[in-house]
């Protein structure tokens, strides 16, 4: 019996080309695994460090028959958490990717070039809308919207509700799952580096955020970055949907420049009131002076991260806005100029050595004329000949 030739689209076993085009199959499985091991004794322990939130913490509420609030703090095992979220992610990116863009895409027979950045803004369009929601919920749900207050008085190690933890831990998983989909998705090596820029800088502000406790503050300024992201992503959409009008959406870019100009004010707000409530704070006395100011300075370096990029962003979107907005005058003047040229170009074609092209003679028929007057002045004799 002769065994079967691979073809191209049947790499060999657990090669990495395989692994390329079945990264989302072996995500499934892998998480089909942790779910298995709840049902053995002698894994469900290590399953649910998988699957469920870790390092809770009781809280002692004021009724001894009340049920305690669940509360949690970060620990190392969050990190097999995050993974385990990181490929319910896979999943999620494809499932989208396969089932509503690339569907979509082809329907709007869109070129080669233009199906790659369409599915990329499809996702992170997807994903920040679902996050600016989740965290405008969670934020409300702690009474950040009522109490303002709340973002930087809080004092420095409060625990976390489930809500704000598993948002936290979504946040990273999401951002972890990036930065393995470059891998997967055979980016080419010119578009590493602002890909690895953007995604670093997203994994550094949720991280900082998760581990400094700065959980309310967290969620408000990322909550209005991902609502601005949000219609970025969906004016991206647009323009490569309609190459046509690619360029004409000044309400979208006035839009993105008031959010950008709103979530950086937020930002300059929120680094001085912390400031000014992390100097009025009095130093807690089991944590010892030293701690607090050492919080302080990384909670204070985070805000003035935040608060650099966000200008950044901000003037390079404006600049790019302007340039764009000159380079269209310009284009709407150029054919007016044009046709002025053409015009003036037509009407002297019109005339040559003072003859008009209607009276114009061509050659064959100055030949002709000539022939037929010669055959006038001779005999009838001759012409008959």
């Amino acid at each position: 019996m002769a065994f079967r030739k691979r073809s191209a689209r049947n790499p060999p076993l657990l090669s990495p080309e395989f692994v390329l085009q079945n990264h989302a199959d072996l995500a499934a499985c892998m998480g089909m695994v942790c779910v298995l091991g709840l049902l053995f004794e002698g894994t469900a322990e290590a399953s649910i460090a998988f699957l469920t939130l870790q390092h809770r913490v009781p809280a002692a509420g004021p009724e001894a028959r009340a049920p305690p609030r669940p509360l949690y703090r970060y620990g190392a095992r969050d990190l097999a958490t995050v993974s385990f979220y990181a490929l319910v992610a896979v999943l999620a990116h494809a499932t989208l990717q396969e089932y509503v863009l690339d569907p979509v895409a082809r329907r709007l027979q869109l070129p080669r070039a233009r199906q790659g950045r369409f599915g990329e803004a499809g996702q992170l369009g997807a994903f920040c809308a679902l996050s600016s929601a989740w965290g405008a919920w969670a934020l409300a749900a702690e009474g950040g919207l009522s109490e303002p207050g709340r973002l930087w008085r809080a004092p420095p190690g409060l625990p976390m509700t489930f809500r704000v933890k598993f948002f936290y831990v979504a946040q990273l998983a999401y951002w972890c799952h990036a930065a393995a989909q470059l891998l997967l998705q055979r980016t080419p090596r010119d578009a590493l580096p602002p890909q690895l820029v953007y995604i670093g800088l997203h994994l550094f502000h949720v991280a900082a955020a998760y581990l400094l406790y700065l959980h309310h503050l967290g969620l408000l300024l990322l909550s209005m970055h991902y609502g601005v992201e949000l219609l970025s992503h969906l004016r991206d959409l647009l323009a490569l949907g309609d190459g046509a009008r690619r360029g004409e959406l000044p309400l979208w870019a006035a839009l993105l420049i008031a959010g950008r100009l709103g979530t950086l004010a937020v930002s300059v707000l929120t680094a001085c009131f912390q400031l000014a409530g992390g100097r009025a704070r009095p130093p807690d006395a089991a944590a010892g002076g030293a701690g607090d100011v050492d919080v302080l300075a990384a909670e204070m370096a985070v805000l003035a991260s935040s608060c650099t990029i966000q200008a950044c962003v901000t003037w390079n979107m404006c600049s790019v806005q302007l340039r764009r907005w000159a380079g269209g005058h310009a284009a709407l003047q150029a054919p007016a100029a044009k046709k002025r040229r053409t015009k003036g170009r037509a009407s002297r074609k019109g005339t040559e050595n003072g003859v008009a092209a209607a009276h114009r003679v061509g050659p064959r028929a100055r030949r002709e004329t000539s022939s037929q007057r010669m055959r006038r002045a001779l005999p009838r004799g001759r012409r008959r000949a």
